[in-house]
């Protein structure tokens, strides 16, 4: 065992020990190594002009284009939690599909899925569908057991199902380790890896979860005694208030996901188009007012859209200045009209206390995330420093099985890890170590690799202690449910996780297909 080796040990057991004392996990990620590195300098094994490239990591993190997505996609998540759009949404659906206990069961299912595609937040989520469907669950005869474990698994369904923030850091680490692996195999010139890749690679496997997770509620609620209590439908006076609930909800997701899926738009530029939607549904649930100026500005903007995709309006920047073209004009004259609406909508949804309390989370939230982001920059680069990135690769070649049981070992390394650690934490330590290994091989698609993590990751919020959807639910269960009784409830969901990771193991093109229909040419 070299000296580094030592190191590499002494690094890993001080972050574990560092992580369990509770201490915010931003200080110990990048204390703890900082620390061991001054220590082993002055036994002269580590080498302090390592910490050099400290400073241009954290540049290049905030100078990445890509991570601008981040904050947007939560201030969207943010908005539509605190305007109440997601529990309007919820409210209905649960009265739309809620006839039975299966089917109110499965409405529960279906909204999830529909708010993890237009937030991916997963404490409103949970939060939301345990103060409002909980009762409503309880009450028409499912157990507690199926109630709690299907609420906390739903409300994670936002960090597979795209526009995902795993997807986002995920993506601009795999992209990286893939250009490095390629490099490394002697390929200068790899073809890239884009967030796009993955909404599109994570949607069909995001599909599939929610079907088994569909199979065992039915099988479960149809085996299990008890009385099937009916609940009373939604009226046909109120389809205009369940439209006014759903529909808005969808065409964000739709303006979102849909432009990146085609290509009109990144991740960054539809997480733009995105907060800006949201704005104009919160506005619109303020007052009626509010509501018909967001339609009338949203249909402006979608009108505007077919506009430039049709030809008839134009802005030429070729000839390096802006001609005063009639073209020219109308774009110029339509593009501040739609400033203009957007910003009243945001003094009208500020007025209401809406706005700088969403504002105020969401600099919380993306500050938690690059603060970790950059913590595990520091982690890599003495980890690096202490040659443990050789160590790891040493260590992967000698697994048997190839790239598969590499892959494997993976895998296993980091469902273990998201018992006490984050997604963040995650991706940041684990890919920019394996990722240049793993992907070295041909056998193994980026896309593929990523999204098998991403589902991985997706335990992580499940497992205890540290599972951040248990904590949520705890937070809006009765007492009557136990904790050790939620313990319960999440085990058969990840067992269907875990399935699902093997579906997709064995099935590649699950997450393979779609990316190369749509993004092949």
């Amino acid at each position: 065992m070299t000296v580094d080796t030592i190191w590499v040990i002494i690094l890993a057991i001080s972050l574990l020990a560092g992580i369990l004392t509770g201490l915010p996990v931003i200080f110990v990620i990048s204390g703890v190594p900082v620390v061991i590195g001054l220590v082993a300098s002055l036994f002269g094994h580590f080498d302090l002009t390592f910490f050099q490239a400290a400073p241009q990591r954290i540049f290049g993190v905030m100078e990445n284009r890509l991570l601008i997505a981040v904050p947007l996609f939560v201030m969207m998540g943010v908005l539509l939690d605190r305007s109440r759009q997601a529990e309007r949404m919820l409210t209905n659906i649960n009265r739309l599909f809620g006839s039975s206990r299966t089917g109110l069961a499965l409405s529960v299912l279906f909204i999830s899925t529909l708010i993890a595609a237009s937030t991916g937040i997963i404490g409103a989520t949970i939060v939301a569908l345990g103060t409002i469907s909980l009762p409503t669950l309880l009450k028409a005869g499912i157990d507690r057991r199926t109630a709690s474990g299907l609420i906390c698994a739903s409300g994670t369904l936002g960090q597979i199902i795209p526009p995902s923030i795993v997807l986002i850091l995920l993506g601009d680490q795999v992209s990286n380790a893939y250009i490095e692996a390629q490099q490394e195999a002697g390929n200068f010139a790899p073809d890239t890896v884009t967030v796009g890749d993955l909404f599109a690679g994570a949607l069909l496997p995001g599909l599939l979860l929610v079907l088994l997770y569909g199979i065992y509620v039915v099988f479960r609620l149809r085996s299990s005694p008890g009385e099937t209590k009916q609940v009373k439908p939604i009226e046909r006076h109120e389809i205009g208030d369940l439209l006014n609930g759903i529909v808005p909800s969808l065409l964000l997701i739709f303006s979102v996901l849909g432009s990146i899926l085609v290509g009109v738009a990144t991740p960054t530029e539809a997480a733009g188009v995105g907060v800006a939607g949201t704005i104009l549904i919160a506005a619109g649930q303020v007052s009626p007012v509010s509501a018909r100026t967001a339609m009338a500005t949203g249909a402006l903007a979608i009108l505007m859209l077919f506009a430039s995709i049709a030809g008839v309006i134009h802005v030429d920047f070729s000839s390096g200045n802006l001609e005063p073209t009639a073209e020219t004009i109308v774009t110029s004259l339509l593009v501040l009209s739609l400033l203009l609406a957007l910003a009243w909508h945001a003094f009208v949804i500020l007025r209401a206390g809406i706005l700088m309390p969403a504002v105020v989370e969401t600099l919380t939230v993306s500050g938690m995330i690059f603060g970790i982001v950059i913590a595990a920059s520091i982690l890599s680069l003495v980890f690096r420093g202490f040659e443990g990135d050789e160590l790891v690769a040493h260590l992967l070649n000698g697994v048997p099985g190839g790239p598969y049981g590499m892959l494997a070992a993976t895998m296993l390394v980091i469902f273990l890890m998201g018992f006490i650690l984050e997604f963040v934490e995650i991706i940041f330590i684990v890919i920019p170590i394996v990722g240049p290994v793993i992907l070295q091989s041909p056998d193994i698609s980026p896309v593929w690799f990523a999204v098998m993590i991403a589902m991985n990751l997706q335990t992580s919020f499940l497992t205890p202690p540290f599972g951040f959807a248990l904590f949520y639910f705890r937070s809006v269960a009765p007492p009557d449910i136990t904790t050790a009784t939620i313990y319960r409830a999440i085990l058969p969901f990840v067992i269907i996780q875990l399935v699902a990771i093997g579906f997709l193991a064995m099935v590649p093109s699950l997450a393979t297909w779609l990316p190369s229909m749509l993004f092949s040419g």
